[in-house]
């Protein structure tokens, strides 16, 4: 435990520093969404502050890793290209204009500092690797590894499949009801949390590995019913089609289309 709570403090360390300077980048181009593009790139010098500690490395840290960054990139490129040449997001518009005279306060705490304490509990399975790699890979290396896989695709696929729709002139105004969209609502954060119990099944395999469950179901409460699903859904309930849609495609966990 000691090991875990001393990785845990250079982490915040780490993630201080980052979102202190993500602070100050916002109030420069006046757009505090930036924080979504820096959100999966924390994890990656949360990573990287796990290898520098780690010597030597372990393979499963080396596991993670790969299969870390290659989530926080393609995440990363994905929202910085789709917010490009855009005003700020609509969320984070909003707060700008209902905080007043707060706004830079509440912005650094509530916005930037609050998530880079999520961000410091979510990565527990990335710590608690990094904290004791384990010994040689096993099977719940390739079972953690099968699971992320699955919620990478999932998200991955669903973000492509919305961004054609929303590409294509035809579609404007319409619902984007098909593909993964068929199933459920939200393919791309089901995808989401989906990899984050994939990277905790490997953490299983070290010591204390089973505490880092507090890294799979803070983002998967997250994603369902704080800052994903319920806000995006509040914006969508505005579109004439939205229930109908609503009622016979499942909110989160991929279902068969209700034929009610």
């Amino acid at each position: 435990m000691d090991a875990i709570l001393g990785m845990y403090g250079w982490a915040a360390l780490a993630v201080f520093a980052y979102m202190a300077t993500g602070f100050v980048v916002a109030l420069i181009l006046r757009r505090n969404d930036i924080v979504d593009t820096m959100w999966g790139l924390g994890f990656v010098l949360i990573t990287i502050t796990a290898l520098i500690a780690q010597q030597p490395i372990s393979p499963r840290l080396w596991l993670v890793a790969a299969l870390v960054g290659l989530w926080a990139l393609r995440l990363a490129l994905h929202i910085g290209f789709r917010n490009r040449g855009k005003t700020e997001d609509f969320r984070y518009a909003a707060w700008r204009r209902d905080w007043g005279k707060w706004f830079y306060l509440r912005a650094f705490f509530q916005i930037f500092m609050l998530q880079g304490f999520l961000m410091l509990v979510v990565s527990a399975s990335i710590v608690v690797v990094g904290a004791d790699g384990g010994g040689p890979l096993g099977w719940l290396d390739a079972l953690g590894v099968a699971v992320w896989l699955l919620g990478f695709v999932f998200e991955a696929m669903g973000d492509w499949q919305l961004k054609r729709h929303i590409a294509d002139p035809a579609n404007k105004g319409v619902l984007m009801t098909s593909g993964l969209w068929c199933y459920t609502r939200h393919p791309n954060y089901f995808g989401e949390a989906v990899q984050w119990w994939g990277l905790w099944v490997i953490a299983l395999a070290v010591p204390l590995g089973w505490v880092a469950v507090i890294s799979p179901a803070t983002i998967t409460y997250l994603l369902r019913y704080v800052s994903g699903v319920p806000m995006l859904e509040k914006k969508m309930q505005k579109n004439p089609a939205w229930a109908e849609y609503a009622q016979r495609t499942s909110v989160f966990v991929p279902l068969p289309p209700s034929r009610r």
